[in-house]
């Protein structure tokens, strides 16, 4: 079927797809920093299969988890856009889980929060992007943003903190001296420019 302007909606389509695919891969940037793949302020949306999801207790509050499950996505990719078949990524997922019991064996759960890449690792290699090393102090400066985001703003704790990091504290003027360190400092004077007439 062939729109006012004379295309029809499948190529329209295609040639849509077409300019996602070359946007993806243009080089973007974001406060200085470049980078490739989807551009800030777009969304994907994913069905995830059956999966298994493992816990174990292991102090009256904390515990680990487990979760294996293959995701699939709510429609299709624009043909030649992404990253190819095989690429890896390292998440560190920092969220809230809310659960509500239904009865003795189901309960509701909702999980609302924030994932953060600490590496990739390309189709054609066997090494990640950084070094574990690497990956565990970007880990550390991530934990260290997100604790000033929350002490900056402790009435947010029911939501995500913001993903922009908090700016460092102003450092403190340095105090003007004391009245009576300036007086001590002018009577050394005098008794200088005295030394001197004598």
């Amino acid at each position: 079927m062939a729109t006012s302007n004379g295309k029809s909606k499948n190529r329209m389509q295609k040639e849509a797809d077409k300019d996602l695919s070359k946007s993806y891969n243009q080089f973007k940037e974001y406060e200085g920093q470049k980078y490739t793949g989807m551009k800030i302020g777009r969304s994907h949306k994913w069905y995830y299969d059956k999966g298994e999801w493992k816990e174990t207790k292991v102090t009256p509050d904390l515990w680990t988890i487990n979760f294996g499950v293959t995701k699939r996505r709510a429609g299709k990719a624009p043909e030649g856009s992404g990253v190819p078949v095989g690429t890896e990524y390292h998440w560190y997922i920092l969220a809230h889980q809310h659960v509500r019991k239904l009865n003795a064996n189901d309960y509701t759960t909702a999980l609302t929060g924030l994932k953060y890449k600490l590496a990739h690792k390309r189709a054609e290699t066997d090494k990640w992007n950084i070094s574990d090393k690497a990956q565990r102090k970007r880990l550390i400066k991530l934990l260290k943003d997100m604790i000033d985001q929350l002490e900056n703003a402790p009435e947010n704790l029911n939501q995500p903190p913001d993903t922009k990091v908090v700016p460092p504290p102003k450092k403190a003027a340095a105090k003007p001296a004391s009245t009576q360190t300036t007086r001590r400092k002018k009577t050394a004077t005098r008794k200088k420019k005295a030394v001197k007439e004598v």
